[in-house]
């Protein structure tokens, strides 16, 4: 959005939203509800979700800062969003948002360019999941992290941090790669034995050849 549009035309957008604090595990969207909002994360991390009838649920996306979620245009969420961390977003009634992007053509080109890269994201991790080993899956997620988590507000550069605070516990990685457990915890400790990584505690990831680690991920 800040791409798009001009500083008074932000100005004006601001004044639209509002700023709110979530706390880890608070659930700002239910699947299946009105899509009556949309946001754009200021700080922290989140998950987008889906469930069957019997209450499983898959983690179908991470949501990181600078990211934007909800459906301008749309009329119902077809997942939930949950904080993994505490997070700070700025949030729009979608009807208001809407109304506002119709009248700014650049935002609405905007919007469909991040539709557009959302698809292709997906369908790089339908290819993650199809035909990567563990190994490299665990390898990608880490590098991607490593990226996301520099990104902040309205900054287009692409950092990366070599070391972080997984948003991520290890079911949950599991859940995201298609893994068990047992085998995100393995995979970890392999890199770990292997020079790869550092694991300081349970949470914190240190990644000590980058190079290595992205061979890893992009192995066939």
């Amino acid at each position: 959005m800040c791409a798009a549009l001009s500083h008074d035309e932000l100005d004006a957008l601001s004044r639209l939203g509002r700023k709110q604090r979530v706390v880890r595990g608070q659930t700002l969207v239910w699947e299946g509800d009105d899509a009556i909002i949309v946001a754009n994360i200021i700080s922290g991390i989140l998950k987008v979700s889906m469930s069957i009838s019997d209450g499983r649920e898959q983690i179908v996306g991470v949501i990181f800062p600078a990211d934007f979620i909800g459906r301008p245009f749309g009329q119902k969420s077809p997942y939930s969003v949950t904080a993994l961390s505490d997070a700070e977003l700025c949030i729009f009634s979608r009807s208001s948002f809407d109304a506002f992007a119709r009248n700014h053509p650049a935002l609405e080109h905007k919007l469909l360019q991040r539709t557009l890269e959302e698809l292709d994201r997906a369908r790089e991790w339908m290819l993650l999941l199809g035909k990567k080993t563990a190994t490299e899956r665990i390898a990608t997620l880490l590098l991607e992290m490593s990226i996301r988590l520099s990104e902040t507000g309205c900054s287009v550069e692409q950092n990366e941090l070599n070391e972080f605070a997984l948003p991520l516990d290890r079911q949950q990685m599991g859940d995201v790669l298609g893994l068990t457990i047992e085998t995100v915890s393995r995979q970890l400790s392999r890199l770990k034995a292997d020079g790869v990584i550092g694991l300081p505690d349970r949470r914190m990831v240190s990644i000590q050849d980058r190079r290595r680690l992205q061979d890893l991920s992009a192995a066939a």
